[in-house]
């Protein structure tokens, strides 16, 4: 599995989104994303038609539209938005669940490096699969915290000591959904 710069930008884009909404901006302008991640506003329009037809996000029309996500953020799982935006995860089709295709080895049963190929693209799934948009969401607004970082799409100037503390952003845990005690990636 190679992530592509599009599956990146989607993945980013996602993030940004749920950003946004922890801190009180459920919608965001294309305009506005695109300049933050530094992108062609056409490209992102792309990734959002994508995004949008997988079910992930909403669009709304007119000068205060934007994109803003269609589900709760713990109901987004990582491995299915890139296998919307970058197809199967399987490093080779032998061993992919959606895209199988047969190789070229004369003994697919026995073959070792289609045995190896399996193991690594059960390991990606697993990881993929069981993170949502609202545990990276997390871990990214609790690195700004900790290394007193500003996030993006405050919706008010605000000292920089109010955006940093947890309390300050909005009680979204019941639409984030689950519990702060369950099993989050670490922050690096």
């Amino acid at each position: 599995m190679k992530l592509s710069k599009r599956g990146e930008y989607a993945m980013r884009t996602l993030i940004d989104l749920g950003i946004a909404m922890e801190l009180g901006r459920p919608i965001l302008q294309v305009s506005e994303l695109a300049t933050k991640e530094k992108l062609p506003i056409k490209f992102l329009e792309q990734i959002f038609t994508q995004l949008k037809a997988g079910g992930y996000v909403v669009s709304k029309r007119g000068k205060l539209g934007g994109y803003s996500l269609s589900k709760p953020m713990n109901r987004i799982k990582i491995g299915a938005v890139i296998r919307l935006i970058d197809g199967p995860l399987a490093p080779i089709p032998c061993v992919s669940q959606t895209a199988y295709a047969r190789c070229s080895c004369p003994d697919e049963a026995h073959c070792g490096l289609r045995m190896l190929m399996l193991d690594v693209r059960t390991a990606i799934s697993k990881i993929l699969d069981r993170y949502t948009l609202a545990d990276i969401v997390e871990i990214t607004l609790r690195k700004m915290r900790r290394d007193k970082v500003a996030p993006p799409f405050a919706t008010r100037a605000l000292d920089l000591h109010s955006l940093l503390e947890p309390a300050s952003y909005p009680a979204n845990a019941a639409r984030r959904g689950g519990s702060r005690n369950e099993r989050r990636p670490h922050a690096a």
